[in-house]
Order: structure tokens, then sequence, then C-alpha cells
């Protein structure tokens, strides 16, 4: 028998109320059967069972609070062997199972005492639909000491960077995962031995001072080990590719944190320090989920799996191109006014600790211009025989992070001032650069911005971010001349806009009155004033 671990169940949670059990101790359970309903502080939560098996023992009364991360019930596995008798009727000791694929705390072998129990970390839920991760690095080795809420491990998710801590003090007794390899949600992660349940352990001689000298002597590379080099994601995905170690890479940063730039250097060192590797150990196997270098006649071609948010994003823009029938319209801005606008706020906004770039004036407009133009705000059914009208406009915004292309969304973007947008469109830009976006950002998107223009380009041919419906590219702003109301020549400045929309439900004509109006909003600025709540 083995304890269901209560998983995460939302960024931040650290308990929950226990509001009903579906089931009662005795009873036999089906594998994904609703065992009990639990209230967070943002929603309520169903709680299935992780495999068949008998319900043991519940651990809560309805109406307490459980802890994230701590037993909720106990399970008897009987997906195997049907109903079994209880231990203390067994005449013999019942053969080891399995890990179970599922969110559960396993005890050790029969030679460890139960005081003395190692416990299997169990990867939990970490993010809708998520149903494997990328292990990046480990921030601790078998045999280290790890305090609560110690980061363990950082894993990549097809959307965003996520960092496992310890759920108790202990010391870590096995890493089931080598770094880049695949782990399984609700599969064991690593294992440890709890603290409040580790003894002394009196057989073991303890060495003599000398002896403890020389050990530390004779070893100061494991030791060594064992310390975390302080270095951004991106900077040890980028030793990962060039296949360094970033024990070997001096750190120039605070602490002696590895910086871009030193990994840099350190490859254009790399030639003339070491010598350069043959042939054939170029070729040979790498290790899961590394680079490779595969020869080809005299040349050689590296080869680098696709995986994390690389992989979600070409699944996903491979069936919006291929089901959803784009219509593409570009259209010219003159932003000239807008940009007169903005150095006007500019420093009054960062008198109240907010940057003002022209994004939020971009998102507030489009809300506006939605009011009148909803269906750019909407959604289809699978079957395509509805359309849904969103009561909120949650706009998305591409960012080119470290991880690769995420899009976080405001939420309820017509209720927010411009300061409240400037303020999300920068929690959620810097979210993003470092890979550590919440999920909860990144769904309930209603229609996205693609700011290509920051970049360079000045048309763009943008696929929809499915289930939404419009996407629109911003091109770069260009000093250009224009004829004024008097038939002069004067300098404007320019900005190119490209949209794509869905053409089930939106048409041409929709597309451009809308893209007008938006507009509008944009070449006078002063007009969004008259319909601002």
């Amino acid at each position: 028998m083995s304890d269901f671990i209560l998983p995460d169940i939302g960024e931040g949670i650290v308990e929950c109320e226990l509001v009903k059990w579906l089931v009662s101790e005795g009873d036999l359970i089906e594998e994904d059967q609703p065992v009990a309903e639990v209230m967070t502080d943002k929603a309520l939560v169903e709680i299935p069972a992780p495999y068949k098996g008998r319900v043991t023992r519940l651990y809560y009364k309805e109406g307490d609070i459980a802890k994230v991360h701590a037993p909720l019930f106990e399970l008897v596995d009987e997906s195997e062997s049907g109903r079994q008798a209880p231990a203390a009727s067994s005449p013999e000791p019942a053969e080891p199972k399995a890990a179970a694929p599922a969110a559960e705390k396993q005890s050790t072998s029969d030679t460890e005492s139960g005081d003395n129990a190692t416990e299997d970390f169990i990867l939990p839920d970490i993010g809708e639909g998520i149903v494997e991760c990328e292990v990046v690095e480990w921030r601790v080795a078998e045999g280290d000491e790890i305090e609560e809420d110690q980061p363990v491990v950082d894993v990549m998710t097809d959307k965003a960077m996520v960092e496992i801590t310890a759920p108790k003090a202990g010391r870590v007794t096995k890493l089931y995962h080598q770094q880049q390899a695949m782990a399984k949600v609700h599969a064991p992660l690593f294992a440890f031995i709890p603290r409040d349940r580790e003894e002394p352990d009196e057989s073991r001689a303890k060495p003599e001072p000398a002896a403890q000298l020389s050990t530390a002597t004779a070893s100061p590379v494991a030791t060594a080990s064992r310390q975390r080099i302080p270095a951004s994601p991106a900077v040890r995905r980028l030793v990962r590719e060039h296949e360094l170690n970033l024990s070997d890479i001096e750190g120039s940063g605070k602490d002696g944190r590895v910086l871009k730039a030193d990994v840099l250097a350190h490859i254009e060192e790399g030639p003339r320090q070491e010598q350069a590797p043959s042939p054939a150990e170029e070729t040979q196997t790498p290790k899961t989920g590394s680079s490779r270098r595969a020869p080809v006649g005299e040349q050689e071609v590296r080869v680098e799996p696709i995986r994390g948010i690389k992989a979600a994003m070409a699944k996903s823009m491979v069936k919006s191109a291929t089901t959803i029938p784009h219509f593409i319209y570009s259209e010219d801005i003159d932003v000239t006014d807008l940009l007169k606008l903005r150095e006007q706020l500019k420093p009054e906004a960062e008198a109240r600790g907010s940057r003002l770039t022209l994004m939020p004036f971009f998102m507030k407009a489009m809300a506006l211009a939605i009011q009148e133009f909803p269906v750019l705000n909407s959604q289809l059914n699978d079957d395509v025989t509805e359309i849904h009208y969103l009561p909120q406009c949650n706009i998305g915004m591409a960012v080119d992070g470290k991880a690769g292309l995420t899009v976080p969304n405001i939420k309820g973007v017509e209720s927010l001032s411009l300061l409240g947008i400037a303020d999300e469109v920068a929690r959620l830009t810097d979210a993003a650069r470092s890979g550590r976006v919440s999920q909860e950002d990144l769904k309930g998107g209603t229609i996205t911005i693609s700011n290509i223009g920051a970049l360079g380009g000045t048309y763009a041919a943008p696929i929809i971010n499915a289930p939404e419906v419009a996407i629109v590219a911003l091109g770069r702003t260009q000093k250009l001349p224009r004829f004024d109301a008097n038939g002069q020549v004067v300098e404007r400045a320019i900005m190119t806009v490209s949209w794509a929309g869905d053409h089930r439900i939106i048409d041409g004509g929709t597309i451009a009155r809308f893209c007008n109006r938006w507009k509008g909003y944009l070449e006078s600025p002063q007009t969004m004033l008259l319909h601002m709540g």
C-alpha cells in the first residue's frame, strides 16, 4: 500500500480545503475515478485516482485543510491481483511491486526500517495537458541534505521552465533521471529520506579527525561538484549545446556567476587550450537529449532534438496553418501623434515606476475597437457550428524568450488603465524572456499581437494562435514622406501592420472596418479618452 500525495494544484497554492470525499474507506476505485473535491483560493478541484486499488485510509475529514505534497489518502494497488488480503493475514511477505505511474509516496524495500524509509518524490502536474518534461538541471546530488522548499531540479515543459522544490527536509538517495532526459508526470523523480524519519546508523564507525582530513583532501572535485554554480537557464542551455562543463568556465559575474560572455569567451579559447577531438570521438553516441554531430562527406551536420516550447510551437503552428483558412490584410498607420503623446506621458509614468512603451496604446485601442467588432474576440466550437463571443479581451503578446516563443496574455484589457497595461506588459515580458512565465498567464488568450518590427521587417503573414480567430504583426516604424492637408510634403512616422483573420467567420470587409477603427484610435490617440470607462 502507498500514500497518494496531494500534488501541486495551482501556482503558489500550499493548502486547500477538503470539501467532499467521493469515496469511503474500503471502497474499490478505478484509475482516474474522482476521489475528492478540494477548494483552493482560486477554484474547486477534483482529485482523481492514480490507479485501480482499494482505499484503506482517508487522512482528512470534510472541512479540514489539506497540505500540498502531504498524504491525502492511502491506497492498495489491486490493478493486477484483484482484491488483496490484509497484510496482517499474509503468511509471507508480499512481492515488491513496480513503481505506480501516479502521484504517490512509496516506501523502501523491506531491508530498511519504517522509521528510516525512503520516499519517492512523484513529479506532480505542472501544467494543463502536460505529461512529460525535460530534466534541465539537477541542483542537488545523491547524498545531499535538502531543506523544505529548497530548489531540487529545473525542468522544461513545452510551455515554460519550472522549478521543482523539496516537499520536506531530508537526504537525497537517488536521482531517477539524467539531465536532458525526459521525466513523466506522476512518476518518481527522485528518492529521499525525510529528516524526521532518518535515524543515525550506530553500526557505522565514525572516522578519526585525521581520516576526515584525508578524505576531504583527496576528493575536492566530488565536493565541488555539489556546489551550485550561479548561471541563468539560457547560459546553462548554451553550455549544453556546446557540450561544455559549467564548472570549467570562470564566471565574471557577481558571486562567480557565469555569464553568456564567459561561455562565448571559453568557446573561443577552447581550440587554443584543448586538443581538438578526433572525428571518431565526435561521432560517438551522445547522451540522451544532447546534440550530436553527424558526418556528411567531409562536412558535419549538428543534430539537435526539438523539445519543450519549440516542439509545442511546431505542432500548434502546423495545426493552425493547415486547419484555419487565413485571410491576410495589411495597412499603414501614422503613429506620429502617438509617439509625441507617449513622450509627454513617459516622465509621469516613470515617476510612478512604470515603463510606458507603445504596446499599452496598441492594446487599449484594440480592446476599444473590439467593443464594436466582437467577432475579433471570439472562438469557434470544434464542429464549427457556433461562435462563442468572449466576455473579456485577453490580449496576448508574442515574446521571443530564451526558451523559445511564448504568448502570455494580459487579462481584461478593456478594464485596465494604460499604466496597468504597461505594468502587465513589463511583468510578462520579463517572465517570458527568463522562461518562467506561469501557466495562468499563458491560458485564456483571445487575440494576439506580435511585435516583429522590434527586430526588423515591414510586412508579415502571421499564423493565428488557435483557438483565437485573429492576430496582428506590428512592423517597424519608418520616417517617410507624406502629403499634409495643404499638399506639402512632411515627415511622418509610419508603422506597417499585417493582420491574419480566420476566414471561416471573418471576411475582408469586417477585418478592414475593424482595422480602420483601431487605426483611428492610434492616429488620434486623444479620441480614446471619449470611450474609456
